[in-house]
């Protein structure tokens, strides 16, 4: 048997199933949906001005990012709804989250005004429900591409209006990823 007929050696098998693993972990990771948990709120100011009630809010979120890679997002603006009317909104500040990891926000400066014969009713019964959205854009690099997306998310919120405890929360996010 000539040398010419025998061409596969241990350094071509070793390169080419590290060639495959690698091929398909990025063809496998499917990106996954972050999480996002409203840990705490805290009253900063309040002022009862009949019939309008004003209050500044700072809400602490959880966010968990489940992805192998990190992200880095751009500024936004949460939005907060009582009884189906803009309540409010929070800024959330441009910024950028590890690979596999969590992070709490802490959204300052939410300025509600809504009117107060709802919110004595809401507090007589200790339970008050918001809802609020948001898109949040960035980008996640994976070797030398930028992966752009928005995620979209939507929280349905029950807080006690006395104690500002969340009772009960059901988070829902979309994630759009943007191939270009």
């Amino acid at each position: 048997m000539s040398r010419r007929e025998s061409k596969w050696s241990w350094t071509h098998a070793l390169v080419g199933a590290a060639s495959a693993t690698a091929a398909f972990g990025l063809l496998s990771a499917k990106p996954k949906d972050p999480t996002f948990d409203l840990i705490s709120i805290d009253l900063t100011s309040f002022k009862l001005n009949l019939p309008l009630l004003d209050a500044d809010l700072i809400l602490t979120v959880h966010v968990t990012n489940p992805n192998v890679v990190p992200i880095h997002y751009s500024s936004s603006t949460m939005s907060i709804f009582y009884k189906g009317s803009l309540l409010g909104s929070a800024d959330v500040k441009a910024g950028s989250q590890s690979a596999n990891s969590c992070k709490l926000l802490r959204l300052d400066g939410l300025q509600l005004a809504h009117h107060a014969a709802s919110f004595v009713a809401d507090v007589a019964k200790r339970e008050m429900v918001l809802d609020a959205a948001v898109d949040i854009a960035g980008a996640a690099k994976v070797l030398w591409w930028d992966h752009k997306f928005v995620v979209h998310v939507d929280s349905h919120v029950t807080v006690d209006p006395l104690f500002l405890d969340v009772v009960e929360q059901e988070n829902k996010s979309e994630l759009d990823l943007f191939v270009c």
